[in-house]
């Protein structure tokens, strides 16, 4: 049977049905939502996309998204660099900056150690931390990844890394669930999982 669609508008809904949590139902009626758009509209909805795309990078010290050579909270004075908050990505850092108590910064893996689909050490930005530790004077070293089988393999691993260092290696307590996602914790869980982290 033929498709009912028109084909841009089938390539379209194709293109949002690769978003996470996007299944082909969802695309299609945001496909149709971007067709009710006026051209002004959809200019401007494509233009944010390119514009994000080419202008949003990885900052230079802590590895979280930004569109400045140095991020937001890396160059604040204020905050207190010797402790630093290591998170898979930049969405947890904008959850944990939602509690409004966290003082420190950040450093962003960018993934977890999976070996099954492919992830290795190498693969995340380790090495970025470690030469961010050897510069700093850092004291505190918060492993902040989900506790899932790959955070907790991504923590004791970073762990084993800074234990020789005399860096204090601290994680985040259990009053998240387990198999939680950071992103979708509300603020009162995460303050309390930041104030009663463990060392490890």
């Amino acid at each position: 049977m033929a498709d009912a669609n028109a084909l841009p508008l089938t390539l379209l809904a194709e293109q949002f049905a690769r978003l996470p949590g996007i299944g082909m139902k969802t695309a299609q009626r945001l496909a149709y939502f971007v067709m009710s758009m006026s051209d002004d509209e959809a200019e401007a909805f494509a233009k944010a996309i390119i514009y994000a795309h080419k202008t949003v990078h990885t900052c230079s010290v802590c590895q979280n998204l930004t569109d400045k050579a140095v991020c937001p909270i890396c160059d604040d004075k204020t905050r207190d660099h010797s402790v630093i908050c290591v998170v898979e990505g930049p969405k947890d850092v904008s959850a944990f900056e939602r509690t409004r108590e966290y003082k420190g910064v950040y450093h962003v893996l960018h993934g977890l150690i999976s070996p099954i689909d492919g992830v290795t050490p190498d693969k995340l930005r380790i090495t970025e931390l470690l030469q961010r530790i050897s510069k700093d004077d850092v004291k505190e070293v918060i492993m902040a990844t989900n506790p899932t089988p790959e955070g907790e393999a991504t923590a004791m691993y970073i762990s084993k890394l800074l234990k020789p260092l005399g860096i204090k290696v601290t994680r985040l307590a259990f009053g998240l669930p387990i198999g939680a996602i950071l992103e979708y914790a509300d603020e009162v869980t995460l303050y309390k999982a930041l104030e009663n982290r463990n060392e490890i």
